[in-house]
């Protein structure tokens, strides 16, 4: 698919600087329940060796809140939020990862989409 620029026809797709992750719920055991780290099934890893990849990594949920609040450094307003995180363990042997995050992630997010970034870097 060709798209127009400023300076001509693009021929590439632009690149995404995120993997897709889904919050599949919280770290638990039968009886309690452990808000502050979070489960997350990345795509397309299934094994622990997978994972190391991703450990140190940022992570964002990014949601649409009811109302607009002002973006930092600028006067625009905006109803997008982020909650940001950081990739901290695996999780088990096929390929599930735990992370924490600076406020806890609301439990409507299970299930929602999480951007796991590429940075930063540990290669």
């Amino acid at each position: 698919m060709k798209r127009l620029t400023k300076f001509g026809a693009r021929t590439s797709k632009p690149t995404r600087m995120y993997v897709k992750a889904v919050f599949t719920g919280y770290r638990r055991s039968q009886r309690k329940q452990h808000e502050n780290q979070a489960l997350l099934r990345i795509d397309g890893v299934t094994s622990r060796v997978e994972t190391e990849f991703y450990l140190g990594k940022r992570c964002v949920f990014v949601y649409k809140a009811r109302r607009k609040t002002q973006i930092p450094g600028t006067s625009k307003t905006n109803k997008m939020r982020a909650i940001w995180g950081r990739i901290a363990k695996s999780h088990g042997k096929s390929g599930a990862v735990r992370a924490r995050f600076r406020r806890n992630l609301p439990g409507d997010a299970m299930g929602k989409r999480i951007r796991v970034m590429l940075y930063p870097s540990r290669i």
